[in-house]
């Protein structure tokens, strides 16, 4: 659905949004701003702070940031065109009837009839299982394993036949094209065979997103046969590492917190015993992009994963990126059986549930990994495991919780506590500290999650600190675009998102001489990327008003600033005027802001 970005900004406009969020929470004044605890995290000291003035909010506990639209989109679990509806609505303002470009138009055709052709062949799936003799088979299967009629029908299971191309047959008669069979992954093409059925001989399970749309299939085998499991390629509408089994239902579960699983066929038998709170990735290992769509519900996640050695590794990779997103992690313990599927029938849903409540948190199961390689009753080798556990503790940044942790694992394991304390000391005093087994595994991990945490540490960059610094100032104190406008431009923000942002700033305050800080955020679509936007939107520094003290602040951040980008090119081989570059390097050291 598309409405102009005109119209987009009068609905923002008419929502102050002081008044909706009070809707939601308890805002005090603070100043010129209002607080409260955040609605998104469990904090007891009010780090959530909204701004009139600029139409923003940011929490400085979690990280989360935006405008009025982020917050409703968040909150209720909406998407951009519902956000507008629903403001829009509130605001008493009408909206034209539904507006697409052609371009647009033909997108959302085109992923219409791909909707449409999955959700055709997964009623043939389902038909031929339940209505056909030929799908017999796989019913008795599905029985086998203990599902119900009920998580039968409700989960739309069905089965795919043993013919190579029957399910092709069945969607020519329906009318669709072989471009769209094979867009939504439902057929390969073989020179000499021709169409083949990607499914065939197998109990099929329908994936859904978010809005419910059939985007493609898991598909399991009833023998020995490999692979074990199918899943629809990538295509058009389904993203593997973006999407998890069964989140469009446990979404809207009751229960505390998002169960993560291995396969679809554990949350199937999970929600089946209640947990309807179950999701699964498809078939790829745990993503930055799925954490992400968990922590847009909740922040807590127990990971139910296999308790073999392939679902330990797992299970530490998976830690290690909801760590970096500021998730709880907790570690459902299955033993002695393999899955929550097997546990569940030997155990009963009693049982499972006290396994939930007592799950350990990711450091603990962390610890617990590795002190299966020392001989406590070794003096040497206790030694050595209080350094590893030394350093996986020194990573907690939070010192309060670092501190019951040394309890903890000093009680549990028979340990000095002082002296695992002066441990875990010297290890992060001397850069040493382990943030978790799954970074030291697997350190790509470490770089691609890194780069999604919402509160990175000052000390990360530097010289993009300074740049959000002087960004901040400029935009709290919109006088010094023109004051600054002889020492430094757009084209001086060289750092990440910064970048970027003051390229949208300074253009708006050329076309209008001011700067709409919500407006700006609009712009930008993706959440991680409006939590840092909002960050520098929202941040209040104290600034001397002593015009002295001022100049001086200025002068040192800005030199900070051209300094870096001057070192930037002299470290770049492509760089020729090397000695120009050195001249203006020196002049910087006596430039002197006259505001």
């Amino acid at each position: 659905m598309y409405y102009s970005d005109e119209l987009v900004e009068d609905v923002r406009t008419r929502n102050d949004i002081v008044d909706v969020i009070s809707e939601y929470t308890g805002l005090k004044r603070a100043g010129t701003s209002y607080k409260c605890c955040c609605p998104f995290h469990n904090e007891k000291t009010p780090s959530f702070v909204v701004s009139r003035e600029k139409q923003m909010y940011h929490c400085f506990g979690c990280g989360v940031g935006g405008n009025v639209y982020t917050f409703i989109m968040k909150y209720e679990n909406m998407t951009f065109p519902e956000a507008i509806q629903y403001l829009a609505k509130r605001a008493g303002v009408q909206l034209p009837e539904e507006q697409l470009s052609e371009e647009d138009m033909k997108k959302r055709s085109r992923k219409e009839r791909l909707f449409k052709v999955n959700r055709s062949a997964a009623a043939y799936f389902y038909h031929l299982l339940l209505k056909t003799d030929r799908g017999q088979a796989g019913y008795e299967y599905l029985k086998k394993r203990g599902y119900t009629d009920e998580t039968i029908n409700g989960f739309a299971m069905g089965f795919a036949d043993i013919y190579s191309d029957d399910l092709y047959k069945y969607l020519k008669g329906r009318g669709y094209t072989d471009d769209e069979i094979r867009s939504a992954g439902l057929v390969r093409y073989d020179e000499r065979r021709g169409a083949q059925d990607q499914f065939y001989n197998r109990v099929m399970v329908p994936i859904l997103d978010l809005s419910d749309n059939v985007v493609g299939f898991g598909g399991r085998v009833l023998d020995d046969g490999t692979p074990k499991y199918l899943n629809t390629r990538e295509t058009e509408v389904f993203n593997k590492g973006r999407m998890l089994f069964a989140m469009n239902r446990a979404k809207h579960s009751k229960r505390k917190g998002i169960i993560l699983c291995e396969g679809y066929m554990d949350v199937i038998a999970m929600h089946q015993a209640g947990f309807d709170n179950a999701v699964a990735s498809l078939g790829t290992a745990f993503t930055e992009g799925q954490a992400g769509l968990i922590k847009r519900y909740t922040t807590d996640v127990y990971l139910a994963y296999d308790s073999d050695d392939a679902g330990t590794k797992a299970a530490m990779r998976a830690i290690g990126i909801l760590r970096r997103l500021d998730m709880k992690q907790k570690v459902i313990d299955l033993r002695p059986y393999k899955d929550p599927d097997e546990f569940i029938k030997n155990m009963g849903v009693d049982a499972f549930e006290d396994r939930v409540k007592n799950a350990l948190t990711g450091r603990i199961f962390e610890i617990e990994h590795i002190v299966s390689d020392y001989d406590l009753n070794n003096p040497e080798e206790k030694t050595a495991f209080m350094k590893a556990a030394g350093r996986l503790l020194s990573g907690i940044s939070d010192i309060t919780e670092r501190t019951n942790y040394i309890e903890t694992v000093a009680s549990k394991y028979f340990l000095n506590k002082d002296e695992l304390k002066r441990i875990v000391t010297e290890v992060g005093l001397a850069g040493l500290a382990q943030e978790g087994l799954g970074d030291y595994n697997d350190p790509e991990v470490v770089d691609n999650t890194r780069r999604l945490r919402s509160n990175e540490k000052a000390e990360a960059n530097p010289a993009e600190e300074n740049e959000k610094y002087l960004l901040t100032l400029m935009v709290n104190n919109q006088e010094l675009f023109e004051k600054l406008s002889r020492y430094i431009s757009e084209s001086d923000f060289t750092e990440g998102i910064v970048k970027d942002v003051a390229g949208k700033i300074f253009a708006q305050y050329r076309e209008t001489g001011s700067v709409t800080p919500a407006a700006i955020l609009s712009s930008f679509e993706d959440a991680e990327a409006q939590e840092k936007v909002s960050e520098i939107f929202t941040k209040e520094f104290e600034f001397d008003t002593t015009p002295s003290m001022r100049e001086r602040i200025l002068t040192d951040i800005i030199i900070k600033i051209k300094t870096n980008n001057i070192d930037k090119a002299l470290r770049s081989e492509e760089t020729t005027n090397r000695i120009e570059l050195a001249k203006q390097k020196a002049e910087l050291r006596r430039l002197r802001i006259n505001l």
